[in-house]
């Protein structure tokens, strides 16, 4: 019987967990002690539950008691600035912190003010004074809800390693006096690039992993399209999050065809398109609408879902509208220029135009210094290649791919593909 209610508070914390870290982050401006209260919270719920039985609305529940936390903090704080301070408090201090009637006051908490306290949450999670491994780690941690073995089980990492990161990020934003807020105007657009880095970096990882035996961590991809979806309705007026979203859902559509019954990957033009789900290119191309009406113009994930929508839309492999995949990387070149990019500008254009055209543009990228440990680019000059008939100088380009790969799957499939041309 305790086990099942462990479960139901485990679900219940990872659904949770984000509202009631960034409530409480609001009321004492401490994402670390934050977390601390709301996990002390998840403590008491661990402790009484089983004995008492579930509370009716147990996300009120925790909420709840993470605040009576935050406001014995508060006191705690409130008592010793009392002693080792003399006047000259600010007055938007003593309002947060003395509160005549402080029942009425966790009664009175405004159900709108959760969003808010979400997207300030978000904000600093990802805030650029953090190394990109630290946003990753934190933003998992207190937005998805994920514990720290988890985390380091999703990608691959030592566990002391994930928590070293976690306590130096947070740690971080304290030194740096990170304010817990949404940023406004030209500070919000620099900020929100942060943000949504982030979480497709997360969706990648599980979309396609780097290291490891799987090729896909669903898990990961899961948690990612959560915080997108998430970030849509706290941010529906920025096109870009309806971009990524639309990017990551239609994406997503695609992966119970991206491996066969062993796991090994199956590429996109040998997928079962019936297996594709239809409730994600649904929705996917409902948000992709969304970021084109909202945008002037077209920004970077916008572009890309509007590719992953034109596979989406195909039918077969063949029907494939590869002259506008090649005109949207085109685009996508022009708004935010890159090798990775180019390289699959290159296999848009030899699907277009012919594989000659396509490995043009290949060969020009082998120079290109950030691409040399890119397993990526010689496994498409030797699809390339390999349409040219140039068979042996495809083997090798699979074999280069393969010594590159790191994931195991992959490496796998690239030299089956090698293996193949002798």
């Amino acid at each position: 019987m305790h086990s099942q209610v462990h479960q139901t508070i485990a679900a219940v914390w990872r659904i949770e967990s984000a509202k009631v870290v960034a409530t409480v982050a609001r009321m004492v401006r401490d994402v670390a002690i934050a977390e601390e209260l709301a996990q002390e919270a998840l403590v008491s719920a661990l402790e009484r539950w089983p004995l008492d039985g579930l509370p009716d609305k147990p996300g009120a529940w925790l909420m709840a008691a993470a605040k009576n936390r935050a406001l014995d903090h508060l006191r705690h704080v409130q008592m010793q600035q009392r002693k080792h301070e003399e006047l000259g408090r600010d007055l938007e201090a003593q309002e947060a912190l003395i509160v005549p009637d402080f029942t009425e006051a966790l009664d009175a908490a405004r159900q709108d003010e959760i969003g808010d306290d979400l997207l300030r949450l978000m904000f600093t999670a990802c805030h650029p004074v953090l190394p990109t491994e630290a946003r990753v780690a934190l933003t998992l941690k207190l937005l998805g809800g994920l514990t720290t073995h988890e985390i380091a089980r999703a990608f691959l990492v030592p566990e002391p390693t994930i928590a070293q990161r976690i306590v130096r990020a947070k740690q971080k934003l304290r030194d740096a006096k990170v304010p817990f807020e949404a940023p406004r105007g030209e500070e919000l657009q620099q900020r929100l690039a942060s943000v949504l880095e982030v979480v497709y970096l997360v969706f990648n990882e599980g979309y396609t992993a780097t290291a490891g035996e799987d090729w896909m961590r669903p898990a990961l991809t899961d948690e990612a399209l959560r915080l997108g979806r998430m970030l849509a309705e706290l941010a529906p007026q920025e096109p870009e999050v309806h971009g990524l979203a639309a990017l990551m859902e239609l994406q997503a559509s695609r992966m119970k065809s991206r491996t066969d019954s062993q796991g090994r990957p199956i590429l996109l033009a040998d997928q079962d398109r019936s297996r594709w789900d239809r409730l994600l290119i649904r929705r996917g191309l409902a948000a992709l609408a969304r970021a084109e009406a909202l945008a002037p113009q077209r920004g970077p994930y916008t572009l890309q879902a509007a590719i992953a929508a034109c596979h989406a839309r195909a039918a077969t492999a063949d029907a494939t509208d590869w002259k506008r995949i090649a005109a949207l990387y085109g685009e996508l070149a022009q708004v935010a220029p890159s090798p990775v990019v180019e390289l699959n500008r290159a296999v848009a254009v030899g699907m277009a135009d012919g594989p000659a055209q396509g490995l043009a543009i290949v060969e020009r990228l082998l120079e290109d210094k950030s691409l040399r440990q890119y397993h990526w680019l010689p496994s498409v000059q030797g699809d390339l290649l390999e349409k040219l008939g140039r068979r042996e100088e495809a083997r090798e380009a699979f074999l280069r791919a393969a010594d590159l790969a790191g994931n195991a799957r992959e490496k796998t499939l690239l030299m089956a593909r090698a293996a193949g041309l002798m």
